[in-house]
């Protein structure tokens, strides 16, 4: 069902684009009537050195990020290559002529702009933070356990997350129990603060962290004994599990309900 759903959205026009782009040197260069228009004075069917240097460079930059994305699906995967292999094309296209360098930075940049990555559309119970208003509402009310997904809008790692985040904050949310988010990309001042490298070659996007009485308890990825970041993949089920999202819905539920008894006692006592 997973890989279904990923066909699917691999249908959107965001991402078949990005595919187009990923792969439009390749095509040009192995297709012969594409070529001869576009490398007249090149060799057709075959790469240059210089030019599977690069192929080279990106498949092992893919493999490398890929491997550290902590993500396992299909369209995560496509959407990392996808990234490095836009870039890796500028640079393809600019040595063979720097007009077809521009034209592609040009439509790259259109395509960013005007084709926005699909979202998810489903049902959250999320609050989205700014600034320091996170910092706020953790000192404001401590008894409120929080998620908060630290993120970047660029990362699709990220992106993968989102949906899945949604849902469980749609699944699990109560008055004491709340989901939030904060772009660190747009507010690097909380991204120092809770000690997220922002960084494109970043290990920590996204960052899951769970506080309770205003404190962080606990957050993945985390540190190892040799302060190496432990590699975790953000499936549904692994959220549920290392945060032990079950077992914290039903206390959070029964400190409501005895919250709700006390109250009501108090009112009937009056």
């Amino acid at each position: 069902m997973a890989a279904f759903d990923d066909i699917k959205q691999l249908a959107h026009p965001y991402h078949m684009l990005n595919l187009m782009m990923s792969l439009s040197f390749l095509t040009a260069k192995f297709t012969p009537v594409l070529c001869e228009i576009l490398f007249p004075e090149g060799d057709c069917g075959e790469l240059t050195m210089w030019e599977s240097e690069v192929m080279f460079f990106m498949i092992v930059i893919i493999a490398f990020r890929t491997r550290k994305s902590g993500s396992r699906t299909m369209l995560a995967y496509i959407s990392v290559a996808s990234t490095y292999a836009k870039l890796c094309n500028v640079l393809l296209w600019f040595s063979a002529d720097p007009v077809y360098g521009i034209l592609y930075l040009v439509f790259a940049i259109t395509h960013f702009l005007l084709v926005g990555e699909p979202v998810y559309q489903g049902p959250e119970n999320l609050t989205y933070f700014q600034g320091k208003e996170l910092d706020e509402e953790l000192q404001r009310d401590k008894n409120t356990v929080w998620l908060i997904t630290f993120y970047t809008a660029w990362s699709p790692a990220c992106s993968s997350l989102a949906p899945i985040f949604a849902k469980l904050s749609a699944q699990y949310a109560l008055d004491n129990l709340k989901f939030g988010k904060i772009d660190v990309g747009r507010y690097p001042d909380a991204a120092k603060k809770y000690h997220i490298n922002d960084s494109a070659f970043s290990l920590q996007l996204p960052t899951i962290s769970i506080f309770k009485k205003g404190t962080e308890v606990e957050r993945r990825p985390c540190l190892d004994a040799n302060a190496k970041f432990q590699k975790f993949y953000f499936t549904e089920d692994n959220i549920k599990a290392s945060f032990d999202l079950n077992n914290l819905y039903l206390q959070c539920k029964k400190d409501l309900e005895a919250k709700k008894g006390k109250k009501e006692a108090h009112v009937k006592a009056e």
